[in-house]
């Protein structure tokens, strides 16, 4: 009965050995693409938080054939599909399934710019191109006689050169069509990449023979745009409230088009009016903006509190932000230094000192920084910051007293894509300053989806996720510009920074400056020898 017992549990025993669930859970490894390169194209975007890549297609580059010839994954990644084996037709997205311990759905998209035009002798105003519908629009007088149009232009698909021939053809050609009736529409048959496709080309009466399409008061300035009949004198007029009309100087014509920048004085207002011709608008007022000052731009203004060192007085609201926060004292990477630039009426400038910083006992690489915004927190060794101040007027420059010792790359953690940096590299300085449209909603969240942005400083930037990292090419970026330091400037110096707006009309919501005395701090890569002195900063709105 024993021996019976004995080998009921021993069965037993063997039958929940073959009932053990597999529970041990798996790692968890992020995937992603890294690189991605090939023919006709550059890779504008690798964007981790939303797992999509950005091609920006060259203009020749046929969209329907579009050759991937090299990938990089995460270590260890199975694709679900082999990217360089055959080319694609980036119309739509490519979507590529990356495997592991779990599966990551990531999508490649393209974007291609194609310079198109449709003009005619004694056009009014620009000419509407619709490439999704193959048509290019052209308007002139309502009496013109459109019996005989003459085509200046015609350009609708991209100039594609074989042995230094272009195989884009059209028929009927330019030739053909100039001097022919555009009373109805006309076909041309356009061929490129070896596929013919049929655009409709219209050219229609307006009433308008002149007009003001838009005045845009800055501080200093005024932008002018109008519309008028080609081949007919165009320009601006303008005067202050019951004063006497004066010609606009400088108008830059283009066909029907014409523009005009207006020296201006702040807080002023004006009446223009656009001509064509003996034919006037009518007046319209507009009024420029005031100046504004960057707030502690002299860096006079210093506290300590719990033994870090804040760019801005004690008890006032912070304007400017620094990484010292996220360090021990001993490691702060920014200081005051009382050595203002030659000439100052102050006694200090802001000293950015890249360097091993001691972060929670751990020694990792932090860059002598300064920017408009907060530090949040400590994410581990990594930072949370924001990035902006409220701001809607639009500078044209900014203006600062510089030095900078720069020095070799001694710590490399990683590198934006697309670049590769290795110790022994020179390491560069880097300012930048950004107007935009930014709002807490949309860009304050950090890695983990936490809202970290504020209607005062609205961007996160959060260096454990490079897809935080704010873009110069942003959607919402208004006006841009940057300060590269490849070389050392050993005397202090003061260098003008111009600001390249992408539009005139729109008015942004906040400010950006950032200040590195090392570009690739974000992703903890630079030297520690390199160092950023600051002084007088000033925005110039002429």
């Amino acid at each position: 009965m024993k021996s019976l017992l004995k080998l009921f549990f021993a069965l037993a025993a063997l039958g929940n050995i073959g009932c053990i669930a597999n529970d041990i859970p798996y790692p968890v490894v992020e995937l992603a693409i890294t690189s991605i390169s090939g023919e006709g194209f550059t890779t504008k975007e690798i964007n981790t938080a939303q797992r999509t890549v950005t091609l920006t297609l060259d203009e020749s580059t046929d969209i329907r054939n579009v050759r991937i010839t090299q990938v990089s994954y995460t270590e260890g990644t199975t694709p679900s599909t082999d990217l360089t084996s055959a080319s694609h037709d980036m119309r739509v997205p490519i979507h590529v399934t990356l495997s592991l311990y779990q599966e990551y759905e990531w999508t490649i998209v393209a974007e291609q710019q194609i310079n198109r035009t449709f003009t005619v002798a004694g056009q009014i105003g620009a000419s509407v191109i619709d490439a999704d519908n193959r048509t290019a629009t052209a308007y002139v007088a309502k009496d013109a006689d459109r019996s005989q149009i003459t085509v200046t232009a015609l350009r609708l698909e991209p100039e594609i050169y074989e042995n230094d021939v272009n195989t884009t053809t059209y028929s009927p050609t330019l030739e053909q069509l100039s001097g022919s009736s555009f009373e109805t529409v006309r076909f041309v048959d356009v061929t490129c990449h070896g596929r013919t496709e049929r655009w409709l080309l219209y050219v229609l009466p307006t009433e308008k023979s002149v007009a003001l399409e838009a005045a845009d008061a800055w501080t200093r300035v005024i932008w002018l745009y109008g519309s008028g009949i080609e081949g007919q004198k165009m320009g601006f007029r303008y005067r202050l409230p019951d004063g006497e009309w004066q010609e606009v100087p400088d108008v830059n014509t283009d066909g029907g088009n014409f523009s005009a920048r207006l020296a201006a004085t702040p807080e002023t207002t004006y009446e223009v009016i656009a001509y064509c011709g003996d034919e006037q608008t009518d007046a319209v007022s507009v009024t420029t903006d005031p100046e504004q000052a960057l707030e502690n731009g002299g860096f006079e203004n210093w506290c300590t509190s719990e033994g870090v060192v804040y760019p801005y007085a004690a008890g006032a609201s912070p304007y400017w932000g620094t990484g010292n926060k996220g360090s021990k004292i001993a490691n702060a990477t920014l200081t005051d230094k009382g050595d203002p630039r030659p000439g100052s009426s102050g006694q200090y400038s802001a000293d950015l000192k890249s360097q091993f910083a001691n972060i929670f006992g751990i020694g990792k690489f932090a860059a002598g920084n300064l920017f408009t915004g907060e530090y949040v927190m400590n994410a581990g060794t990594n930072g949370i910051i924001t990035f902006g101040r409220p701001f809607t007027l639009r500078p044209t420059k900014l203006r600062i007293w510089v030095r900078y010792n720069r020095g070799t790359i001694d710590k490399v953690k990683s590198y934006p894509a697309g670049t590769e940096i290795k110790l022994g590299d020179n390491d560069n300085g880097h300012i930048y300053i950004a107007l935009g449209t930014w709002s807490a909603e949309e860009y304050g969240k950090d890695s983990e989806g936490v809202q970290r942005g504020t209607s005062e400083s609205p961007i996160c930037i959060d260096t454990r996720d490079v897809s935080t990292f704010f873009r110069s090419d942003g959607k919402d970026v208004v006006g841009y510009g940057e300060q590269v330091f490849e070389e050392s400037v050993s005397e202090w110096t003061q260098i003008t920074i111009p600001i390249e707006y992408r539009t005139t009309g729109t008015r942004p919501t906040h400010l950006m400056i950032v200040c590195s005395a090392s570009r690739w701090g974000d992703y903890f890569t630079g030297s520690t020898k390199s160092e950023m002195w600051l002084d007088d900063f000033e925005l110039l709105y002429d």
